[in-house]
């Protein structure tokens, strides 16, 4: 295992757990509170973030073998979160906390098996213009941050409502 990659993973694991233990302290009606600049559920968002660990790591993989990723973009994640919403509207808060748990920590197992090669690789990434992004970017800006990201959000939507 490399240090980078063992580092990756802990901090996935770190944004998970402080977003699991935010979520824990949510009362049900902040746990169903719509965000207005993002149109779903608090909890939704949460079940969101834990769902997408696996596309995320597939795609980290998929640069770090070489191969370019092609046919993902805004639209494609757009219209995969507004699925996901629709799908996962009634999703209870232990159920999300669960999967978030779950899902975090086989990605960070996952992050934990790159070789400092394979994070350097680069190639064409559709989501981003096919620039030539290394897996390393893939998985800080998207397994890593996701976390953080979305708590930030939900952290300033429950402070104004």
């Amino acid at each position: 295992m490399s240090i980078r990659s063992e580092a990756l993973a802990q901090r996935i694991e770190q944004g998970a757990a402080e977003l699991a233990a935010y979520a824990e302290g949510l009362s049900d009606t902040q746990w169903h509170t719509v965000l207005a600049s993002d149109g779903r559920q608090v909890g939704v968002i949460i079940h969101h973030v834990a769902s997408v660990y696996p596309v995320e790591i597939h795609l980290a993989k998929q640069i770090a073998s070489g191969s370019p990723v092609a046919g993902v973009t805004w639209g494609v994640v757009a219209d995969m979160n507004a699925k996901h919403s629709h799908e996962h509207a009634a999703t209870g808060k232990q159920e999300a906390i669960q999967l978030l748990r779950l899902n975090s920590r086989s990605a960070a197992e996952a992050v934990r098996e790159f070789t400092d090669e394979q994070l350097d690789r680069a190639t064409n990434v559709s989501l981003n213009a096919d620039a030539p992004l290394t897996a390393q970017f893939m998985i800080e800006d998207h397994a890593l941050r996701h976390s953080w990201h979305h708590m930030a959000k939900i952290k300033q939507a429950l402070q104004g409502a």
